[in-house]
């Protein structure tokens, strides 16, 4: 389990930039990595949308937003396209990165099991670190919280 104050674990994934996204390449900057189940559906479309009219704020704290989930590029990018999303998405089709941060489990709907995205959100420092780890998330009012919490760090930060 991934606890905050430890390193986030470096990636290397598909990027809708065209290019491979490594989580080492925006060392110096927050990064809010928000896991999610899948494209286009509401509740994934609710979040990303949050999250890209924030993005400015974001962005004035020094902070990179990136999504991540099993859907591949293409995918992703008619996501982004169809809803202007201004952030990168990154493709995890083989899994890799969902279990290197543990949210790859069991999820129960409509009385059955099955293995899926735990809907999950960290805040990783310009050193990457984690700061904060989001868990079950509730897409309404998320990126929000996520936004006061950056803030909030910043003001006490040294």
């Amino acid at each position: 389990m991934l606890k905050v104050n430890s390193k986030a674990p470096n990636f290397s994934l598909l990027s809708t930039n065209k290019s491979k996204y490594s989580l080492k390449s925006s060392l110096g900057k927050y990064i809010i990595i928000y896991f999610y189940p899948k494209d286009d559906t509401p509740g994934c479309t609710i979040e990303a949308n949050d999250f890209n009219k924030l993005l400015v704020k974001f962005k004035k704290l020094n902070c990179e937003i990136l999504g991540i989930s099993k859907d591949n590029i293409t995918s992703h990018d008619k996501f982004r396209n169809k809803y202007k999303i201004k952030f990168n998405l990154l493709s995890d089709e083989k899994i890799q990165v969902l279990k290197k941060y543990k949210v790859w489990g069991k999820k129960k709907f409509m009385g059955r099991e099955f293995l899926g995205i735990l809907r999950t959100t960290f805040l990783i420092d310009q050193k990457g670190k984690i700061k904060k780890i989001w868990r079950n998330v509730r897409v309404k009012n998320h990126a929000n919280e996520v936004l006061k919490t950056l803030k909030n760090m910043q003001k006490k930060a040294p």
